[in-house]
């Protein structure tokens, strides 16, 4: 594994300002600065993107498949009704670890579904941003495990 993209779906630019009780104190900058700085120390390249667009997030997800070893995706609200996210990752045959910052199994019924958990390698919830980076543990692992 050389290089990894992390996805941010829906509002998650707007970390450290959005119920921060759930989702934390740290902005959107320092915790992807945590991930980059995480990701390289490890000897690996990382890019960040985030958007609230699904359609984005699917035309990423199409791209990522040729530059990219593996993924760690948060894909918000769209976890638990985006059967095109799901039909996208099932589709690019890359490792795609599903994470959340809040443990959405102890929330709202609703978000204890997670329509694309069963096409991604792991789903890691509720470690706040860490999330992320027991996320990349969990590609390497994959990785690791597969050769």
């Amino acid at each position: 594994m050389k290089k990894i993209l992390v996805m941010h779906g829906p509002n998650l630019n707007l970390l450290g300002e959005r119920e921060p009780g759930i989702y934390g104190n740290d902005s959107y900058d320092s915790v992807n600065n945590e991930i980059v700085e995480y990701v390289a120390s490890k000897g690996l390249k990382c890019d960040v993107f985030q958007s609230n667009h699904e359609g984005a997030l699917i035309d990423k997800l199409h791209e990522a498949r040729k530059i990219y070893d593996g993924i760690v995706l948060n894909a918000g609200a769209y976890t638990h009704y985006s059967y095109a996210i799901r039909d996208a990752i099932a589709a690019i045959k890359i490792p795609v670890v599903e994470v959340h910052l809040s443990d959405i199994h102890a929330r709202e019924g609703f978000r204890a579904n997670s329509v694309i958990e069963e096409v991604c390698i792991k789903q890691i919830s509720g470690f706040g941003k860490k999330s992320y980076l027991l996320g990349i543990d969990a590609l390497l692992d994959f990785e690791e495990n597969r050769n």
